[in-house]
């Protein structure tokens, strides 16, 4: 029994971005995941870190929608650390009451793609959700033998060269295809200066903690239009540099 024709009826696949909903206030949780339910999400809630870590192992996330100030002594910038260092496509968006800078600033850092601060509109938070995930759930930019344009340049992932738009090679040196081969695979997302230097120099931090400030220096000058005007590789101010794609 339960055949038909010899054939299992097959469920069809759920093709909804899940989108995880870390709140621990309960009516504010359950009034964003019918929210989200209603406006074509997969949504889950959870209450806690934990709840969180053993989620994302079971069902992978396309979105997290973090609060920063969660009970057990676990919060958002650890939670965000988590959820970074386990995937770079995973959308994450901060939500707290907290309007402080720092705040914002420290989650940015920490792997955060947005920050938004309650009380928030709905259809503020949908907007700014569907732009991180247009972000998060695009192509691969770093795939192997992709070519990235980046401002008047083209580079090469795979052959490690960059080429003016014209047909030019332009030189570059190790630590500036490292740095822009990680701008590629982190397109429109902040990345402090501190994570770059660390990710190109595999070593521990050194005393010279301006060397990334001189070599997207270097960068703009080769791949800017204007390198005193960048539109490229922007300074994101006190969080790092971030690599924006060209429209065209």
């Amino acid at each position: 029994m339960g055949r038909q024709d010899g054939r299992m009826a097959i469920r069809p696949k759920d093709t909804r971005p899940h989108v995880i909903v870390v709140e621990d206030e309960q009516f504010q949780r359950e009034t964003l995941v019918d929210f989200l339910h209603e406006n074509g999400f997969r949504p889950s809630g959870v209450e806690s870190g934990l709840a969180l870590r053993k989620l994302v192992e079971k069902d992978p996330p396309a979105l997290v929608l973090l609060d920063l100030r969660l009970p057990g002594g676990e919060d958002g910038f650890a939670l965000a650390r988590f959820l970074r260092e386990r995937s770079r496509r995973v959308g994450i968006i901060m939500l707290t009451a907290s309007s402080d800078t720092v705040d914002q600033v420290v989650g940015l850092e920490t792997g955060a793609d947005d920050y938004i601060a309650k009380p928030y509109e709905s259809r503020a938070l949908l907007a700014r959700m569907k732009a991180v995930l247009r972000r998060a759930g695009g192509p691969e930019a770093a795939t192997p033998g992709a070519r990235v344009r980046m401002g008047k340049c083209l580079l090469d992932l795979k052959t490690r060269r960059m080429t003016a738009l014209s047909g030019e090679d332009v030189p570059l040196r190790a630590g500036e295809f490292e740095l822009l081969k990680l701008f590629a695979e982190n397109p429109n997302r902040p990345l402090s200066r501190d994570w770059l230097l660390e990710t190109t120099s595999h070593r521990e931090m050194e005393a010279f903690d301006r060397a990334i400030d001189i070599r997207i220096l270097r960068i703009r000058r080769k791949i800017e239009a204007d390198p005193a005007r960048p539109t490229s590789i922007r300074t994101v101010r006190g969080a790092g540099y971030m690599f924006v794609p060209p429209d065209d």
